[in-house]
Parts: structure tokens; sequence; C-alpha cells
């Protein structure tokens, strides 16, 4: 006879936590992916932090530091040690603080369309397009060109960055190499620093006799006329930095393991002859600013400002098929300008042609 008074089995509840093998399993299999990826972080961090140490170390750091203390005027240095992030330090500049990102992202992405039509157009066409980007070291001049041709086509855009010349090139009409790159039917050539090397790091540094700095300065006028009169379309730029702006960056890349291979003794050594470069920037202007190819400058102390305006001043120099006038607008006056209008910080007064 059964007991009616005994205690019936618990009802097992399928849904109830803890009872279900298969979420019991899944669970752990989170738990432990996630102390994984914890662990991961925390080692990336000790990574991080000891090449950030190693960085410190680097012989350009202690290069740059000698150089700032002999030769770079100490109210330069304190003004740049105590800036923040986004601001600009150079008083003449016309913004007190760098673009926002987020607006710069949106533009640029619109204008890199743009520059996709434009090279379109020049296969199209069979136009030439030669731009030249000049500038002081850590000016911008790099990252604009990686902006503009980071979606083109590499078989129709070419970057000419010649390195120190060979024996035999050395041998050769100083303009034959540059020459030798300059765009066929349909292609456009970019000199990641051009022929005007002899006008600047050349001359300053020594590295060419009074006579071929002369001689230079007579014949570089004349073949930028016959490129043009061929046919070439001639964009010359100058990226204009302030020396604040340039010790920064110089600074910045000296201490990143990512950025320090930018930098070579021979950079450093033009902080120490910032005076010398720009008397050398201002005869160049003298004499090869002119009416069939014009210096355009650009102030890129806002490196996000230099490389909208410099987009937006390519674009504006063409007619091309789809062109969107209501993403190249009107570059800003306070940003890029003629010879004339715009001028670096210790420039202010000097005499113009």
């Amino acid at each position: 006879m059964e007991d009616s008074t005994a205690t019936p089995p618990p009802e097992t509840n399928p849904e109830a936590p803890g009872t279900d093998p298969i979420s019991d399993q899944k669970a752990r299999e989170k738990a432990e992916k996630k102390r994984l990826k914890k662990e991961r972080k925390a080692d990336r961090k000790k990574q991080k932090d000891h090449a950030t140490e190693a960085a410190a170390s680097f012989p350009m750091v202690e290069l740059i530091a000698e150089q700032v203390r002999s030769s770079v005027p100490p109210e330069v240095v304190q003004r740049v040690r105590s800036s923040r992030k986004k601001e600009i330090i150079c008083s003449t500049y016309p913004y007190p603080t760098a673009m926002d990102s987020d607006d710069y992202e949106d533009e640029v992405e619109l204008l890199a369309i743009e520059l996709v039509k434009l090279q379109a157009w020049v296969k199209e066409t069979g136009e030439r397009i030669v731009m030249l980007f000049e500038g002081r070291d850590a000016a911008g001049k790099g990252g604009t060109i990686k902006r503009i041709t980071e979606h083109l086509n590499p078989r129709g855009a070419r970057v000419v960055a010649l390195t120190k010349p060979s024996e035999t090139e050395q041998g050769q009409w100083y303009f034959q190499r540059y020459v030798n790159q300059l765009p066929t039917r349909g292609e456009i050539v970019i000199y990641d620093r051009s022929w005007y090397n002899r006008a600047g790091v050349e001359h300053v540094m020594g590295f060419c006799s009074g006579h071929d700095y002369l001689e230079f300065m007579r014949q570089a006028p004349q073949l930028e006329q016959m490129l043009v009169r061929s046919g070439i379309h001639l964009i010359k730029f100058w990226f204009s930095v302030s020396r604040e702006e340039q010790l920064r960056r110089f600074l910045g890349r000296a201490s990143d393991i990512l950025t320090q291979w930018k930098l070579s003794p021979m950079d450093v050594e033009s902080l120490a002859r910032w005076e010398e470069y720009t008397k050398a920037r201002e005869a160049m202007l003298f004499y090869t600013d002119t009416a069939d190819a014009p210096w355009t400058i650009v102030r890129s102390d806002d490196k996000k400002r230099a490389r909208l305006n410099a987009m937006k001043y390519i674009l504006n120099r063409f007619d091309y098929t789809g062109k969107d006038n209501s993403v190249v607008t009107a570059t800003d006056p306070k940003i890029v300008g003629s010879a004339k209008q715009i001028y670096e910080h210790d420039e202010a007064g000097h005499p113009k042609k």
C-alpha cells in the first residue's frame, strides 16, 4: 500500500539557469574568451609601454635635444613645451586650433571621390599633370601626397621621390633624372621633392657650387616654361610651416618608433639653419615664381586644413567630367595663396618682388 503522505519528487524546469549543460558550457566558453582577451590586451599594453620606453633612447632623441639646446631660441622651445595637443602655436596662423577630425574625414572622403573622377578624365583625354611638393622638413608634404593618391590607380598616378643621385647621375645634366620621370599621355606624376632640392638643401648645406646654384636659378624657369608650353599642367606647391610647429613635429617623430625613420641627421641639422633656409626660400621664389609656373603656398601648421585646401586647389584647376561643385568649393584664402599673398611668420616685412 502506497504512503499517501510521501513528498512528491521536485519538478524540473528546463528553462532554469544552471540546469542546461549546453548553456553552462557556452557560458564557460564565453568567460574563457573574455579572460583571454583581457590577458592579450594587458600583454599588448606591456609591449607598447616597453617600445615607448625604448624609443626614448633612440639616437634621434638625443640628437634633436642637443640641437634644440644649442640652436633653437628658448622662447620657441617654451611655446612648444607649453602648448596643448590641438592648439596652433604660431600667433600669425589664422585659426587658434586644429580642424575637427570628424569634419575633416567627411570632407576628405568626398574630395577623394572627385580626385578619382579627375584621374578618369586625365586618362580619357590624354592630359598630363605634374605636381611638385616642396617645403621645409616636417611641413606635411608626405601626408598630403598620401591622401591625394590613396584611392587613385597607381598605374596612372605615380609618386616620384628620388634618393641621392648616383655617381652616373652626378655626371648628367642636373635636371636629367627628373625629366626622365615626366608623365606620358593620361598620366599624373607627383614629385615628393623635386629639382628644387638645388635651391634648398643643396644650396644651404653646400652640396653644390655657387655656379651650379645660380645656373639652376636661370635654367629652372626656362625648363618649366617649356613643360607648360608643351601642354603639361604644372602645379608647384610650397608647404609653409612655422618654426614652433616644425619643432613640435620633430620632437614627436623622434620619440615614436613608427615615425622616427622620417628623420635624418640632415633633417635635424635644419633646426639650426632656420634663417638660412628662409633666405633660400625667398631667393627661390624671387627667381622661379613666374607667370608660366607660379608657386602656390599652403600654410600647413594645421595638416588637415592644408590637405583639404591642396586637394581643392588641384580640383579647381580642371574642368573634368562629372565635377561636383558643391564638393569642390573655393580654397580658403587664409590657407592657400600666391607667393605674394602668403608669407611665413618670420618673412613678414621682407621686401617682395
